[in-house]
């Protein structure tokens, strides 16, 4: 390879190419225990494709992320077996994702700042969806690209559809997990 060839294929290399792989965040729930106690605690489980992380299976998960990176949260019940009449069972989905001021001493205040810009989903899921066709829920976003490099706890606002009740049920996450952001 000749030196202008290199130096060419160099300059073309985007430092940020990488944040075009779109992370995972895998969420499953205990919706027979979630809707029972009222609480996500030891009913969430959360897994992640980023290398690096760590609370794999808990609703601690630390998920390494960069600088304008997209991140999919994808949610749905731990029974996702179709039942004898067709139907499938309550399903669950993240309404929110509020990201918590890690500089504060109280892990509960909102963030002033801005981290996450939410992807808005495209169709209409919830106006196709009836009982006899599975759908899951997400909730996407991308890291802004001038997010300041740290460690990030954020909750989640989870409604969950409740066994042969009309009313959902909104729960908040008691465990943060969090977004560990990394520079470009």
């Amino acid at each position: 390879m000749s030196t202008r060839t290199r130096t060419r294929t160099a300059s073309k290399q985007n430092p940020g190419q990488l944040n075009s792989v779109q992370l995972n965040v895998v969420t499953l729930v205990d919706m027979e225990k979630a809707t029972a106690r009222g609480t996500l605690t030891d009913a969430m489980y959360m897994m992640d494709n980023s290398v690096g992380g760590s609370g794999q299976g808990t609703g601690s998960l630390e998920t390494v992320c960069k600088q304008g990176q997209v991140i999919n949260w994808i949610i749905r019940p731990l029974d996702m077996e179709r039942r004898l009449d067709g139907t499938w069972p309550p399903m669950p989905k993240i309404n929110n994702i509020v990201v918590l001021d890690h500089e504060a001493g109280d892990e509960e205040d909102v963030a002033e700042n801005k981290l996450l810009t939410e992807l808005k989903i495209y169709g209409g899921p919830d106006r196709m969806r009836d009982p006899f066709t599975p759908v899951y829920y997400y909730w996407a976003g991308t890291v802004l690209s001038t997010a300041t490099p740290g460690l990030y706890h954020y909750r989640l606002v989870v409604e969950l559809e409740q066994e042969h009740k009309k009313e959902k049920l909104y729960l908040n996450t008691v465990d943060h997990p969090s977004l560990r952001v990394l520079a470009v």
